[in-house]
């Protein structure tokens, strides 16, 4: 496995792989849901490329770029083990030249919702890396996790408004056995706090299934997911949202499909999660 630092050296290797690329794109703190990323889209591609960029343009004041759970040569044994054949992991200065000419992208209107509103800047970063990883890299396909479904759509406006001839390939939640989604943050918490960390997959549920016995109303919805939080005193709530699939603005009745997602602070971590409503 070749690891590359600069944007030239990526580039001229690049140049020479005449056959499909496919992409995984990191901050790093590689764990199962990343390397489940990684055997997706092994064997639809003939190169392999995994990204590790601790993007500092996606992080906000007072959030954890400086002590975000991530570390480099334990990322790369983990993107060896699941067949990467190159990693692309550069400083700071390679992606975002002093010059300034790496343009920001417009992340579309999507951005001014949910984490959109918790997080100013936050899709600004996302659609501005994402774009420059793609005018380095040129995969042909890229995975995105479906946990992330609001940034998901955005890429997708990326891909679409910039003309980028590119698959997305989505890839579902992947979930520890009690159902709590996994994620690199959730090495901040200890054990009290990963058992609490649970109530955000029990309060998607009992949205889901008040969904699946016929209730429509997303006020209900909401308040279902609500009453679940209440009951777990760690658990600090930015928003529970049972949103359009499309447009992520908040639903009064759900007609067809909605999202449910939600944002909880619980210890030192901010978790995130959702659940598609069909």
């Amino acid at each position: 496995m070749q690891v590359i630092r600069t944007v030239e050296k990526m580039k001229r290797v690049r140049s020479g792989l005449s056959r499909s690329v496919g992409l995984v794109a990191t901050l790093g703190g590689i764990h199962v849901g990343h390397t489940t990323h990684m055997d997706v889209i092994r064997p639809q591609c003939d190169t392999l490329i995994g990204s590790l960029f601790l993007n500092p343009t996606q992080f906000g004041e007072n959030e954890d770029l400086s002590s975000y759970p991530a570390i480099e040569d334990v990322d790369l044994r983990e993107f060896e083990k699941h067949g990467a054949d190159i990693v692309f992991a550069p400083p700071v200065a390679e992606v975002y030249p002093k010059d300034g000419s790496v343009p920001v992208v417009d992340p579309g209107p999507v951005a001014n919702v949910l984490e959109g509103l918790h997080r100013p800047g936050h899709f600004e970063g996302v659609a501005t890396v994402v774009a420059r990883l793609f005018s380095i890299i040129e995969p042909h396909k890229a995975t995105f996790g479906e946990k992330d479904a609001q940034q998901l759509r955005i890429i997708r406006h990326v891909v679409d408004s910039l003309g980028i001839d590119i698959e997305l390939i989505p890839i579902p939640i992947v979930r520890e056995s009690d159902g709590l989604a996994v994620s690199s943050r959730n090495a901040y918490l200890s054990s009290d706090e990963l058992s609490a960390a649970v109530v955000l997959f029990k309060a998607l549920m009992a949205a889901a299934e008040r969904f699946s016995s016929g209730e429509r109303s997303g006020d209900v919805l909401r308040n279902t997911m609500l009453a679940v939080f209440e009951d777990e005193p760690l658990a600090n709530v930015e928003y529970a949202s049972v949103a359009d699939v499309d447009t992520f603005l908040e639903l009064d009745e759900v007609f067809d499909t909605a999202r449910a997602l939600v944002a909880v602070r619980i210890g030192p971590a901010r978790l995130i999660d959702n659940m598609l409503l069909a």
